[in-house]
Order: C-alpha cells, then structure tokens, then sequence
C-alpha cells in the first residue's frame, strides 16, 4: 500500500507540475518577490553572539551587571607607542584629536591626557577639588617634561589607564553613549566619524595610530561579515557552476542550475528578513551552502531527464519521470541534510536556534525550486541535442568506478583493517582536541584592528573587558573600609596574574584619595587608616558637589561596587584556571553572609556559551543520528540495515574529530557545527546507495553480489559528482578571513570526501559480508517509503503521459 501510495502521489505531483506551468512560474515569482519584500527588515548584528539561553545562570548574572552599570563594552581606545609623541607640537595634536570627538552625539566622554585630573586637597573648605594637568594647551619642552614626570612618577593611580610608563605608550580613551552602543549609529560613527579622522591624524604627523575597543571592533568584524556575504555566494556560484558545467558540458543546463539555485539565495534571505532575525557570522554562511546544496539536486533532476530522453526520446515522459523518481529520493536526501542543521534548533542557545531554522527552512526551499523549475523549463525548450548528451557516454569515470569495484571484490579485508587503524588513530587524535572560548580567534588576522588587539595586550594586558560585581547587601556598603580592604585583596590578585590588566575600581579612588590628604606624596597612594578615613570621607562629602568622585565606580545607592579588568586572548584552560583562581579568593575574602561576589563580563559569557555549546555537541549530533536513523527504519524497516548504514557516515566524523586534534584545530563555536552538517550530508549518499541497492535485489532475484556491485556501478557515478561539487563547493569558504569560517569549510569538506570513499567502498563490503543476516530481510523487500520506483513501474506512465501532452 506504501509502495502505491508512494508512486501515486508522485504521479499527482507530476501531472500537477507538468499540467500548470504558467501558474507554478507565475507561483514562483510571486513568492520570490514576496520574500524580496522582506530584506528591508534583515539587519546586521551589532553585539558579539551570545551563545547561552536566555535563561541561563551566567546570561541571569551578566544581565543583573548591566541593569546596575549599564553596558560595559561601549570604550574606544587610541594608542601611541612612537618616541617623537613627545614633541610640543605632536602632544597639542594627540589631544586636539581626542578633544575633536567630544561634540559627537554618539560621545558619552573623551579621557586624554588633556582630560587627566589632579586630585588636591582644598584645606580651607575641608574638601578635595580637581585641577588639570594641563590647562589649555602645552606651551614648550619645560612644561611637556613636567607633565611627564607627573603622570609618571607622582600619580600612580593613572598608571597602565592611559598610559604605560615602562613603555611610554600614550592611549586615550571614546566612551560612547551606552544607548547606542548596540546600534547602527556606532556603525556611522566609526566609520563616517572615528576612522577619518585618525587617518588624517596619521597623515599630519607620520605617527601610527592603534585603535581598539570592543565597539570598533565589533564594527570592523561585522563590517568584515557583511563583505563576505557577496564574496561567499559568487565563489560559491563559480565554483559549482564550473563543476557542473564540466559534467555536463551544457551552457543551457549551467544556466538553468544557476538559475534555481539564484532564486533559492533570494528565498534564504527573505526568510531572514520574515522571521526579524540579524545576520550573524553563522547565518551569513547560508546563502552560500544554499548554491553548494541546490546543485547536487539539479544534478540528479537533470541527469536524470537526459538518461531518459537518450533511453526512449519522449520529453514529456522523460520529465515525468524525473519527478517521480528522483523527486521523492531528492526529497528524501534534503530531509536528511535538513535534519542535520535542524538539530540546533533544540540547543536553546539564540545564535544556534536561529541558524538552524533558517537553514532547514532553506533547504527545503531549494527542493521545492528545483522540482518545480527545472522540469518546466525543459518543457519550454527544445529536445537536447546529442552534443547536450555526450557526457553520458564519458568514459574518464570508467577508472574510478572499476577502481572500486576492484577493492570491495578483492581487498575486503584491507578495507576494513585501513578503516579500524584511521578509527584507533582518530580515537587518540580525539583526546588532544582543545577547546576554545576565544572571542576574537575567529576573527580576521590580516585585518588591521587584529594587529591592534595583540598591540594593546603586550602594552596593557588587553581589552576584553571581566568585571566583578560586589554587592554588600546594605546601602553605603561599597564605601566602607571594611569593603575597601576586602576588595583591595582580590585586586592583589587580579595585578598579580598576567593575563589580567590593573584593576580599576573605588579602591584606586580612596588611594588616591589618601594621597591627595597628604599633600600628593606618591608613598601615601595606600588605603587609608579607619582614622584617616573619617577625615578623608568628609572631604569626599564636601566635594561631591563638585567632583563626582564615585561615577562609574559605585552604584546610586552604594550597595553594589565593581571591579573592571581587561583580559589577554588567551585559552580556555587558562582562563578557567584564572577564574578558578579569583572565586577561591572571593570565596575567602567575602564572607557571603554579608556580601555576594559574582564574576562576568563579555569575555566570560562567551568563554561560558562555548562550553555550553561543546556539553551541547553531543546532544546535536545524538539527535541528528536518531532523526536520520529513524527515517531510515521507516524506509527500509531493518534494524541492522540502520546499522550498517551508519557506520560509513560514522566513522568521517571520528576521522575528522581527530584531524582536529592532531591540527590543532580547537573546538569553538564555528568548529562545532561542522558535525551534524557533515552527518546531514553524507547520509544522503546513503539513502541513495541502499535505495539502488534494494531496487538491484529485486532486479536480479535477491543476488547479493550482483545488487552490490550494479548499486556501486550506477550509484556511485552520481555520488562522486554529487561529492565533487559539494566538497569543493564548501571549500569556498576556506577564502574567508575569518578562521571560524575557514576551519568550517575545510573540516565539512573533508569529512564529505571522506564520507564519500566510506560510502563506496565501506558499506558495499559491509553488505557483502552480511549477506546472509541481510539478505532474507522481508521487510526489506517491501520499504515503507519507495525510493526509487522500479522500472517495470513505468509501463503504468503512459496514460499519464496522454494527458499532460493533451493539455499542452
């Protein structure tokens, strides 16, 4: 009944194509500009991927940070590290720089030297009051050399903030208004207002100027993400469509593939712009895997109709044909590659969540383009010409495919004992496998602001910013002394370990404040006695009229107190120790019946959701198996058919874990996803061996050999094509600057190759040598869902025929 069900509904879905053309194109067009309708809503991310739920502990935490101080990624900084800075005339122009962003709407603040202020003691009125180190200009040598050995050697609490003494590197700091951080206006800014200035900086005085900052260089990468996009999708177009064109040797069928696949781009990016969702350096890979996809289909559609029209010369039949044989097996295969990225869509992790349903949702619409286009196109163009069908008598394949038929009917045992030693080896590869919760190893190396990033951590220490969050638990806590003490301990620590850069929190305030009571003597840049803080408090109270001492430092109330440190790139085992190493300390610090202390920040978060993701691969990858396992039980009702089936789409991704480890290729975000789109793919060589399989038993009276060894002949020409262009085609991605992307495409295209070679040799031995546990399988005579039909099923077309050419 299955069987009948099967072939009849593909008989509907043939006279339905092949009977409403006009309608189905004008269908198609209405779609597509429907969907073109919907880019207006696409739009850029403009915040690092945040890889955990929403809900998550560490998101919860993060988030109780930012409703207290609001966003903490919104500082720009600027360096120097060059001798002749130290000039009257070049240190005027450093801070006439600075000074030329302030009027930005986009500006919250500018701190430049220019900007620096001595902390003095007004004895009169019992407060403290802020005096410029420089007032309005730098006037000669004296002055500059004066202002050197100030900032230097007298006010320690600005040492490694704006400059580095051991260095003399000179930084100023853009903080940029905390509302519009996230937006497209830091977009405008940095590029229409930040970088032509500096750039005309850099002219004017021959210095080189560094930049850096999580703003600018999220605006860099997302700006890099954006470029891409176009590179992506014509080296993806370039790359297949040459491919194609060298199997079939046909401009018409080149252009027609193209053609679909074009359409099924402008579909993807509808999709994104329907569901309101941002292009992230994950969903900007879609359109492109969408044109490596789509040709395997037009491949099979196409090569399908011309083996028809070369048996018998009926176009009309011949395109029958192509859609109720190869439309249900396309549509089978596509269910599987969508399966494979539709897995993320439990991961519960936004970023994931989102790719997986654009990508299952796009792939599913390149198989309805490409069976409703590619047959009523053919029906408007003339019969192919025997030039169109010269590739179907290419012996340049006869090599390859007697090459292994050779090895699955003489070299059995080698098979196997070369897959059990790359299995054993790959094993161990496993074990070195790293992982990375790096928020810019992904990102370009050759840009410019990657230089940058490494310049600002060799001279402090770094600029993804960690942050400690001290809540007392009472009002005016964060000012105590006792609090002060506690938290200048956990400091300690923080300028003790090198990967972190100095602190900055009230704790350097109430130094500074200490020595500015007595007199700006550097030697007093020390927390004060609980004597000398009763004296020092009152003058802060006197002065906060005048000197919002606290800003930044401590919340409104005075509950909560932070304390902000910039971390190095550094790896994951590092940066776990370091935290490990900072909740020991807390943890024996602050007694948590008076306060919670709680650590977070950007870098951790992204550090977090990387190793959600890894505790989340195998729970992807489990699915993906289960998903297709099950498709495949319900095909072909058999339990060690399943099993044998997985095996050879199994092992590529055990062989390319381990290439991994051996490469030195970490597990990260990117890296990740390579397994369960492998899996996806892979598999529909599969399903399209066994189901030529099972139809060859049938043919040849359930003879094991001959069904294998015709499966290999038939079969294994549309696999090594379908591999070819999917290989290559991912392969594309190896030219992107980003290594995320790069690792993504290498990795996915290696495992495909190696998927292919276990499809063709791997399973077929695999079926000979359980022969006779398979072969009397009489579900497998009679599959849930018929694959391919049988050709003695086409003597059943002819009327169906009649009627489509009638109603021409």
């Amino acid at each position: 009944m299955s069987k009948l069900f099967t072939k009849s509904f593909w008989d509907v879905v043939a006279r339905i194509i092949l009977r409403n053309k006009i309608v189905i194109l004008l269908g198609v067009l209405a779609v597509t500009i429907f969907f073109s309708l919907q880019w207006k809503n696409m739009r850029f991310t403009y915040t690092e991927a945040n890889l955990l739920p929403d809900d998550h502990e560490v998101n919860v935490t993060y988030q109780n940070f930012l409703d207290i101080f609001g966003e903490e990624g919104n500082l720009i900084v600027m360096g120097i590290k060059d001798s002749t800075l130290f000039t009257v005339e070049k240190m005027n122009a450093w801070n006439n720089l600075a000074d030329s962003f302030k009027g930005y709407e986009a500006v919250d603040g500018v701190i430049s030297i220019k900007d620096l202020q001595k902390l003095v003691k007004d004895t009169e009125n019992e407060r403290f009051v802020l005096e410029p180190f420089i007032k309005d200009s730098i006037a000669s040598m004296a002055q500059l050399d004066k202002l050197q050995d100030e900032l230097f050697n007298q006010y320690p609490f600005y040492d490694n903030v704006l400059f580095n003494k051991e260095s003399k590197t000179i930084r100023s700091a853009i903080y940029m208004k905390k509302s519009i951080v996230n937006t497209a206006a830091r977009k405008d800014f940095v590029f229409d207002v930040l970088i032509p200035k500096i750039e005309e900086f850099e002219k004017a005085t021959e210095m080189d100027v560094r930049v850096s900052g999580m703003p600018y260089v999220r605006t860099l990468n997302a700006q890099n993400i954006v470029d891409e996009i176009g590179v992506f999708i014509a080296g993806a177009l370039l790359v297949t469509s040459f491919i194609f064109f060298l199997f079939f040797r046909s401009i018409r069928a080149t252009l027609i593939s193209m053609l679909v696949v074009c359409l099924g781009v402008m579909w993807t990016f509808g999709i994104i712009g329907l569901l309101n969702y941002e292009i992230t350096v994950l969903t900007a890979l879609i359109p492109p895997l969408i044109i490596v996809i789509g040709i395997p289909n037009c491949i099979f559609l196409i090569n399908k109709y011309q083996l028809e029209v070369k048996l018998h010369g009926n176009k009309v039949r011949s395109l029958q044909r192509v859609i109720t044989k190869v439309g249900n097996a396309t549509l089978l295969t596509n269910l599987t590659t969508a399966a494979g990225f539709g897995t993320f869509i439990l991961t519960q992790s936004t970023l994931l969540v989102e790719f997986g349903i654009v990508a299952s949702l796009s792939i599913l619409a390149i198989f309805i383009l490409c069976v409703l286009i590619i047959p009523i196109i053919y029906t408007f163009l003339p019969h192919p010409k025997d030039r169109h069908l010269e590739h179907l008598n290419k012996r340049w394949i006869g090599g390859f495919v007697d090459w292994m038929e050779r090895m699955v009917k003489e070299r059995r045992i080698t098979i196997y004992i070369t897959a059990i030693i790359v299995l054993i080896t790959s094993i161990i590869g496993i074990y070195q496998i790293k992982i990375s919760g790096s928020l810019i190893e992904d990102m370009s190396k050759e840009a410019g602001f990657f230089d940058d990033i490494r310049f600002f951590e060799e001279e402090f220490n770094g600029i993804m910013p960690l942050e400690i969050l001290v809540d007392t638990k009472r009002k005016k806590g964060a000012t105590k002394l006792t609090t002060l003490k506690r938290m200048d301990k956990l400091e300690q620590l923080i300028i003790e370990t090198p990967e972190l850069s100095k602190p900055v929190s009230i704790v350097g305030l109430a130094k500074y404040a200490k020595q500015a009571y007595t007199n700006g003597i550097p030697e007093y840049y020390q927390l004060p006695t609980s004597q000398e803080n009763l004296f020092i408090s009152s003058y802060i109270k006197n002065s906060s009229s005048n000197v919002d001492l606290l800003k930044s430092f401590v919340d409104s109330t005075g509950q909560y107190a932070r304390i902000t440190t910039f971390m190095k790139d550094i790896g994951t085992d590092k940066m776990e120790r370091i935290e490990e190493n900072l909740e020991n300390e807390i943890n024996k610090t602050f007694p948590k019946e008076q306060y919670e202390v709680t650590v977070t920040g950007k870098a951790l978060v992204f550090l977090k959701g990387t190793k959600y993701l890894v505790k989340n691969l195998a729970i992807s990858l489990s699915l993906a198996i289960l998903l297709i396992s099950l498709l495949m039980a319900y095909m072909f009702r058999s339990f060690k058919m399943i099993i044998v089936s997985l095996i050879p789409n199994l092992l590529p991704l055990v062989i390319t874990a381990g290439l991994m480890g051996y490469l030195g290729v970490p597990i990260k975000p990117s890296t990740i996803l390579v397994f369960s789109i492998a899996f996806g793919i892979s598999v529909d060589d599969t399903i399209h061996f066994l189901a030529k399989y099972r139809q060859e038993l049938q043919a040849n009276n359930w003879k094991i050999k001959k069904s294998v060894y015709a499966a290999l002949r038939e079969a294994g020409v549309s696999m090594f094509y379908t591999s070819i262009v999917l290989f290559f085609g991912f392969s594309v991605f190896t030219i992107s600057s980003f290594g995320g992307t790069v690792a993504l495409g290498a990795l996915v295209s290696a495992t495909l190759l190696f998927a292919m070679l276990s499809n063709l040799l791997l399973l077929p031995s695999l079926l000979l040598s359980l022969e006779r546990s398979i072969a009397n399988k009489e579900d497998l005579k009679e599959p849930s869902i018929n694959i391919i039909p049988n050709d003695d099923d086409d003597d059943d077309d002819d009327d169906d025929e009649i009627d489509i050419v009638e109603s021409k």
